[in-house]
């Protein structure tokens, strides 16, 4: 399957939305904690989603059902432990030594390499895709990258 500009676009979104997300979520559990900026980013990103949905409605001209069309595995409903977890982890890293671009250096690192891992035997229900030469190419790639971003200010 070739991969869509458009798609590539939402996931430089979707970075540039995350790394605003760590900082801000660490500026607040920085005069807070972690766990407070767990939960106020996770209630107003609650909220912020009641609102989009509400807006996508109306401007499609149909109710957008809350319901899943197919009978969903329980488990697939636990997404939010890791992103409240990534939250608390990622405020407490920030406000460390390691600062903003050392924790998303090694957040990025972290989940190239989990991706690979669910990829290559077919975790959460993924199509299962073998790790080529390549992969482990990108993946000592950025393990360089993190150490220069840790270690490369001099």
């Amino acid at each position: 399957m070739k991969t869509q500009p458009f798609h590539l676009s939402l996931a430089i979104a979707g970075g540039v939305t995350l790394a605003s997300m760590i900082a801000l979520n660490s500026h607040m559990a920085f005069f807070s904690s972690p766990l407070l900026a767990s939960w106020v980013a996770h209630g107003i990103g609650a909220v912020v989603s009641l609102i989009v949905l509400m807006i996508a409605s109306i401007l499609i001209g149909k109710k957008i059902s809350l319901l899943p069309k197919t009978k969903t595995p329980i488990w697939a409903y636990l997404g939010g432990i890791p992103g409240a977890f990534t939250v608390i982890l990622a405020a407490i890293t920030v406000n460390s030594p390691l600062g903003l671009s050392g924790s998303l250096a090694l957040i990025m690192a972290g989940q190239v390499l989990f991706g690979l891992v669910c990829d290559s035997f077919g975790l959460f229900g993924l199509a299962k895709r073998a790790m080529n030469s390549n992969d482990f190419i990108a993946l000592m790639l950025m393990v360089a990258g993190c150490l220069m971003t840790l270690f490369g200010r001099g």
